[in-house]
């Protein structure tokens, strides 16, 4: 399960021959995010495991049908990071709590041509940002 959003990414980002052109599109997703207000910044909204300062607030919103949907804002200290939090932002944004626990953020890092290509700390990050979002979701479709 995916979103609309990130489909739109993983075609732009088919369309790339090699890693710079990738590392410059995630850095530009980045730049495009808008930024989150420094009153969000607190350590509730940190996230742990990533190298750089990493901040996720999430919630839920209603969609079409009524049921919840994540909503979800970030930002972080480092311009790639800051571009990963935007791709995280694109495959679970609007999601219900059941189809976002579903994803798979490795496969889709590596449907990005991304997975292979960020350190070990990067990679850490990107798994410690899915696991906060996954228990987000989790404690929404618990709630509801």
């Amino acid at each position: 399960m995916t979103t609309a959003r990130f489909e739109e990414l993983a075609e732009e980002f088919a369309l790339f021959d090699d890693w710079e052109d990738r590392y410059s599109a995630v850095i530009d997703l980045g730049k495009a995010m808008p930024p989150l207000p420094e009153a969000a910044k607190t350590e509730a909204a940190r996230v742990r495991g990533c190298a750089s300062q990493v901040w996720l607030v999430m919630g839920a919103r209603p969609g079409p049908d009524g049921a919840p949907r994540l909503s979800i804002e970030g930002d972080s200290d480092a311009h790639i990071v800051r571009g990963l939090v935007a791709v995280m932002r694109a495959l679970y944004e609007g999601l219900t709590p059941e189809e976002a626990l579903a994803v798979d953020p490795q496969a889709a890092l590596r449907r990005l041509g991304l997975a292979d290509h960020l350190s070990s700390q990067r990679s850490n990050g990107v798994r410690a940002m899915a696991e906060r979002i996954r228990l987000q979701a989790a404690a929404l479709k618990s709630a509801s």
